[in-house]
Order: C-alpha cells, then sequence, then structure tokens
C-alpha cells in the first residue's frame, strides 16, 4: 500500500529540498483507471442493468419491482396506501375515545337531514343522500389522512351534479307526471348521478397515478381560505330558500349566486312565517352553544351537542303540532330503509357528463385538500396530498356503484366535528353506524304511517321501506297487526285504532309500494304469504304502486298464484277508487260509502 499512498518521501541528499511542506511529508499520487488496474488487477465488470435486448431490460425491472411487492416491501407499500394500519396501533383510546365518539354520532346525526336535503340539490330522491352519507365515510375512514376530515354530501357538489342532471334528464313540460313516469324519471336521474361519481372517482385516480398531488402546492394559505369562504357563501345563498319558507326553484348557469339572492329579495314578501320561526329559532339556539363549546372548551369535559338536540327537537315539534299540514312545513318525508343491491353506472353515459365530471373532480380535490390542510397545520401533523386523490378517487368509484352522488369534504360536518372534540378518523366510523342505524331500523320505526281511510272495512298502508330479511318480520307483525291477523289467518281483535274501524274488521286492504325500493327473495315470500292469509280471512288484497323489479321478484316467489292482475294498480288513487266500488257492491252498508265515492 505505500505505492497507494506514494513513494516520495524526506528529500535525500543532493536533492532540492521545497520550503512549504512539512517535514517528511507524504503526498498520494491521483487514483488513475490505468493505476487501479496497475496496483489490483483486472476485475470481472458487472453487467450493466440496461445492457442486452430490450425485452431482457424489462424483465429485470419488472422482477425488481415484484420483488419489492413481498416481504417489507409489501409492509410499507400497505402501510403507504392504508393509513389506518399506522394511526391505529398508537391511539390513545383512554384520551380520544370519547371525542372521538361524541363527534362521530353528532356529525351522523347532522348527516341524515343534511344528506337528505343536498339528494333534494342534486335532483335525486332524499334516501340517496343518506347512502351518499355512510359509503364516503367509510372508505375515507380507511384511506385517508385527514384526522378531521369529515366527508359526505357538499352543497357545492350536489348543485354542481344537480345542474348536470336537470340538464340531461329533464323534467317534462307541465310537469304531472304517473307514478310509473316519475320513478322512470327519478331512475334515470339516479343513473346520471351516479355516473358522475363514477366519472369524477376515475378521474381523481388518473390523477393520483400521474402523482399530481403536488399541484396542492400552489393552494396558498389566502387561496384556501378564499376558497372555503367563497364555498361557504354558495351554501349560505343556496339555502337561504328554505332558510325564509320561500319554495323558489334553483337557479342554475352563469351568475346562479346572483339570480338566486334577485329570486330570494323578490319573493321575500311570500316568506313563509312558520318556516322563518323555526329557522330563527334554530340559530338562537345553535349559535350560543356554538360560543359556550369554544369558551369553555378546556372545562367542559365534552361538548354541548347542539346540534343533536335541534335535530331532536324540531322532529319532535313537527310531529306534535303538524306543522307539515297546519302551517304548510315542508319536511324530508317517508324514509326508506336498506340498501339497493351494488350496480355498475350506465357507462353509456359518460361521455355524456365528462365535461361536468372533470370540474366536479377538480373541486373535490381542492375542497378536501384545502380544509386537511388547514386542520393538519393547526393540530400539527402532515396529510399525503397524493394519498388524498386516492382516498376520495376510491370513495366517489366504489360508492357509485350504490347509487350514490358526488361526494367530497364538507365544510359544515368539519368544523362541526372539531368543535365536538373529534381527534381521528376513527370519529368517521361512528358516523356511519348512526346513518347505518337509519337506514336499517330507525327510519322504517319512525316512519310508517298507515293511512286509515274515517270507511268502515277499507285500510289503506303503506310501507316505506325494502323488503329484504332484515325487514321482512317487522313488515309481517305491523301488517297482522293492523289487518287484525293472527296465525293461520284468523281474525284477532285490535287494540288500537279507532272504536268503528274495531267494530268493522277490514274487508278490502290497500298495499302502497312506492316506498319499496327492492325486495328480496325473503321480502318477497313475505308478501305471497301475507296474499295467503288475506285470501284466508276473507280480506281483498290490492298492491299499487309496485315498480318492474319488485314485481318480478314478487312473481318469480309466485305472488300472481294468489293475487290476479286485476288487482295491481299503478297509482294508490286508482286502488282506492276500485276497493270503494267493491265494499259497494258487497257490502250491505253501503250508503256511507256511496257519500264517499260522490
Amino acid at each position: 500500500m505505500s505505492e497507494l499512498l506514494g513513494a516520495s518521501t524526506c528529500p535525500g541528499p543532493g536533492e532540492a529540498s521545497h520550503p512549504t511542506p512539512p517535514l517528511c511529508a507524504k503526498f498520494r499520487e491521483p487514483l488513475t483507471e490505468a493505476r487501479f488496474q496497475q496496483l489490483f488487477g483486472d476485475a470481472e465488470p458487472e453487467p450493466e442493468l440496461f445492457s442486452g435486448p430490450a425485452w431482457s431490460r424489462h424483465f429485470r425491472q419488472w422482477r425488481q419491482r415484484a420483488r419489492a411487492c413481498w416481504g417489507p416491501g409489501a409492509w410499507r407499500l400497505l402501510l403507504a396506501r392504508l393509513p389506518l394500519l399506522r394511526w391505529l396501533p398508537h391511539y390513545r383510546w383512554r384520551a380520544w375515545l370519547l371525542g372521538d365518539a361524541v363527534a362521530g354520532v353528532t356529525v351522523g346525526i347532522v348527516h341524515v337531514p343534511q344528506g337528505m336535503a343536498f339528494a333534494l340539490l342534486t335532483s335525486v330522491p332524499p334516501v340517496f343522500g343518506l347512502y351518499t352519507s355512510f359509503f364516503p365515510v367509510l372508505i375515507y375512514t380507511l384511506l385517508g389522512t385527514g384526522r378531521h376530515l369529515s366527508t359526505g354530501t357538499f352543497a357545492v357538489l350536489s348543485l354542481m351534479t344537480g345542474s348536470a342532471v336537470e340538464r340531461l334528464v329533464p323534467e317534462p313540460l307541465g310537469g304531472n307526471l304517473s307514478g310509473i313516469q316519475r320513478e322512470q324519471l327519478d331512475a334515470q336521474r339516479v343513473e346520471v348521478a351516479s355516473a358522475l361519481a363514477f366519472g369524477s372517482g376515475a378521474l381523481m385516480l388518473g390523477m393520483f397515478v400521474l402523482q399530481l398531488g403536488v399541484l396542492s402546492i400552489f393552494l396558498s394559505e389566502p387561496v384556501v381560505k378564499a376558497l372555503t369562504s367563497g364555498a361557504a357563501l354558495h351554501v349560505l345563498v343556496s339555502q337561504l330558500p328554505s332558510l325564509l319558507g320561500l319554495p323558489l326553484p334553483r337557479q342554475i348557469g352563469c351568475f346562479a349566486l346572483f339570480k338566486t339572492l334577485a329570486a330570494v329579495l323578490t319573493a321575500l314578501p311570500r316568506s313563509s312565517p312558520a318556516e322563518l320561526t323555526i329557522s330563527a329559532l334554530s340559530l338562537a339556539l345553535l349559535v350560543p352553544i356554538k360560543e359556550l363549546n369554544v369558551r369553555f372548551r378546556d372545562r367542559l369535559p365534552t361538548p354541548i351537542p347542539g346540534e343533536i338536540v335541534l335535530v331532536l327537537l324540531a322532529s319532535v315539534l313537527c310531529f306534535t303540532s303538524s306543522l307539515d299540514t297546519r302551517y304548510n312545513v315542508q319536511i324530508v318525508g317517508l324514509l326508506p330503509g336498506g340498501f339497493l343491491q351494488p350496480h355498475l353506472p350506465n357507462l353509456a353515459e359518460l361521455p355524456r357528463i365528462l365535461a361536468d365530471s372533470l370540474p366536479i373532480a377538480l373541486v373535490t380535490f381542492a375542497v378536501s385538500v384545502s380544509l386537511a390542510s388547514i386542520y393538519a397545520d393547526k393540530y400539527n401533523y402532515t396529510i399525503d396530498s397524493n394519498q388524498e386523490l386516492l382516498a376520495h378517487g376510491v370513495s366517489n368509484l366504489i360508492s357509485s356503484l350504490f347509487s350514490c352522488f358526488p361526494n367530497s369534504a364538507t365544510l359544515a360536518t368539519t368544523s362541526l366535528l372539531v368543535d365536538a372534540g373529534g381527534n381521528t378518523q376513527l370519529a368517521g366510523l361512528f358516523s356511519c353506524i348512526v346513518v347505518l342505524s337509519v337506514l336499517l331500523w330507525l327510519g322504517p320505526f319512525f316512519h310508517y304511517l298507515p293511512k286509515l281511510l274515517q270507511v268502515p272495512g277499507l285500510c289503506i298502508l303503506s310501507y316505506p321501506t325494502p323488503l329484504y330479511f332484515g325487514t321482512c318480520g317487522q313488515f309481517r307483525r305491523t301488517l297482522q297487526q293492523h289487518l287484525g291477523l293472527g296465525e293461520g289467518g284468523k281474525e284477532t281483535p285490535k287494540t288500537d285504532g279507532p272504536s268503528d274501524a274495531v267494530a268493522e274488521p277490514v274487508r278490502v286492504v290497500v298495499l302502497d309500494c312506492s316506498g319499496v325500493t327492492f325486495a328480496d327473495a325473503a321480502g318477497a315470500r313475505e308478501v305471497v304469504q301475507l296474499a295467503s292469509l288475506c285470501r284466508d280471512a276473507g280480506i281483498h288484497l290490492l298492491l299499487a304502486q309496485c315498480n318492474a323489479s319488485v314485481l318480478g321478484t314478487l312473481t318469480q316467489a309466485g305472488l300472481l298464484d294468489g293475487v290476479t292482475p286485476e288487482q295491481l294498480f299503478v297509482s294508490v288513487q286508482d286502488a282506492a277508487v276500485h276497493a270503494l266500488e267493491r265494499l259497494v257492491r258487497d257490502s250491505s252498508k253501503g250508503s256511507g260509502i256511496q257519500e264517499v265515492l260522490g
């Protein structure tokens, strides 16, 4: 190795010495390639990575990437794409669980009326807003990196989606549609809305593949605040008609904000006093509670759930005072339960909705990443903008299979979740539990309102929930109770209802199936058994407003063996008229019924 370090040592006798270097200093010669080969000999060169044919290079690259997907590489990839595995092991159960539970339940209760209201902005039936408040929240809990972000229905996206839906599937002139026509129109609009969610989700997944999450660096703090403030202004203006009780048509197109303001100012004298009073009382309750939660945040063990109190009080007030019938207060209406069977949206709609899917995808990305960044900076953690693209892309893509419309992070529920004490994404799980409970159980119990027609022997029943294995037992018990049927088709005395209804047994029953969105084999068998019980008890059963899917399932279960096509009606009104005519023919007490028919 002395040769490598250099042969020059101290100057010998007769040699000229340099005055500057220290005594006996050694200098290393430059190690060139030739010098290296001289010292260490020839070495076998490693094959270059990109040598050889092109197919061989591609094969080696593929093999290296495949090797990275096994063992530690696969675990790192799973941790990167499933953030739940990163934060859940470090979850502080004693410090965070109560806050997440209260915040999740609070947001879940608000999701119920808000989701159905925003579904109306999307021009689809209200129950699809509940679907959009469940599936996206569940998916984001697994894939999202924003600890304080709440996803679901967003008013701005609902307005954008509704504009596209009404443009592509306009309502016929005149608006006088039969039950089947209204059902077909709603089905077409739901297809377009779910196709928009599918298209925007696919575009966001494409942005994720291209790693375009880096665009979030252009979302500076002033841009974020301006975007959120502008979105909040649009939400406020879009809710003004409902706040003031003005039944105004929604404005679409350019300058819709100013058109809405002009329409509200013009129609202000026609505001509903009842709805205006409810709005004022709601604000008078919410604003002080919000201030108390903010001011005494450190002293309160858990924030005051003002939204829960408000929803319960408003529901009880509307129910006990009959505000919808006495003062024409707009209410949500029937709440179907259960879920639709998953199906792929109509891909033929994609070329028509591509121009609308792109701005929806950009707004979803901008709003969601902006909100996530605001609260990440506030609570000192970081988010992954590319992972946010993946989370919202998968959320929209998968939820579109369940007839959901486009969704994103929401301004109101995110602020509510933070104020209510939310700490992590686990709050979204509690929110999903609330919405799931409403869809499966609470909706049918609270909204099953049988309509008895002050006419002896006639009963009109509406069942506003899908018929499947989870609800068929309740369906059987409830109808047996109202029809006075026991086991084996024997009539039993009823313990509730008007005295004349107890004295006069039911002879004709009309089952309104407009709220039955689908039925499985177990639910269809219950209807067939009900028809058999009614036939054995001498009760004439009529079915009204069965959609094509439900009717097909009932037919396969053998409904037509006990029910003739003459007992199937397009509308409840036609079935009621037929029932009254039958009672006139069969009853000796037909004089009172004749007066009703007149």
